[in-house]
């Protein structure tokens, strides 16, 4: 609580305040760490909540984004070069890689159909944009899918990993919640879209989470 209250407590309208917390704590020299427990906090179990939670997300870290770059030079004296490039790459770049990917799909997606993915360009920049292309399709689905792996072997579920298989789809629904995001930080920035929670059939709140969560789904934050 000291901690807290010295650094401003929670910003009430940011809507992932959490991040916004962390930052702010860093800033006036805080260390934040994880605790090593288990969560029983399920995720959505439709797509429309889904939808709504990463928009939230998004939304929120957009609005951490710009409030803390306001100024940016006092920022990175504040929290140090390293800290300052963890912002920018864990914040900043989540929420562009998420927007950018259905363009860069797209060019890829044409190079394939054109049979040119593989070939080489021919300019320098031509090249790098197809090298890039493919260690991010390399590295970004497959390093994706061994986390997913070693998540599902830790919890003894890899009866479930061909999910894992649907994970470039999954980076589409990211995209379109990051420019829902974009879309609401400009028309409705303070817009509070909760998460229902307890419908899962592992919820260990049962029916009564189901009728909890669907009263909780209705109220909006001001």
């Amino acid at each position: 609580m000291e901690a807290l209250r010295e650094t401003g407590g929670w910003d009430p309208f940011n809507v992932t305040e959490d991040a916004d917390l962390g930052m702010r704590l860093a800033r006036f020299g805080y260390r934040v760490g994880v605790i090593d427990s288990a969560t029983w906090e399920e995720a959505p179990v439709g797509f429309g909540q889904w939808l709504r939670q990463r928009t939230r997300w998004f939304k929120g870290w957009m609005q951490t984004w710009v409030v803390h770059m306001r100024q940016p030079l006092r920022l990175m004296r504040e929290l140090g070069l390293r800290g300052f490039l963890a912002l920018q790459l864990l914040v900043g770049g989540t929420v562009l890689s998420a927007v950018v990917h259905p363009i860069f799909m797209a060019v890829v997606v044409d190079d394939i159909l054109a049979g040119e993915f593989f070939a080489f360009g021919e300019t320098v920049e031509e090249s790098f944009r197809k090298a890039l292309a493919v260690a991010v399709l390399a590295v970004g689905y497959l390093g994706s899918g061994v986390l997913g792996l070693v998540g599902l072997a830790r919890r003894r579920m890899l009866g479930i990993a061909w999910v894992l298989l649907t994970i470039p789809v999954y980076w589409l629904l990211l995209s379109f919640a990051a420019w829902r995001a974009l879309y609401h930080f400009v028309r409705n920035p303070y817009a509070w879209e909760k998460t229902p929670h307890g419908l899962a059939r592992s919820s260990r709140r049962g029916g009564r989470g189901r009728a909890d969560a669907s009263m909780r789904s209705r109220s909006r934050r001001p």
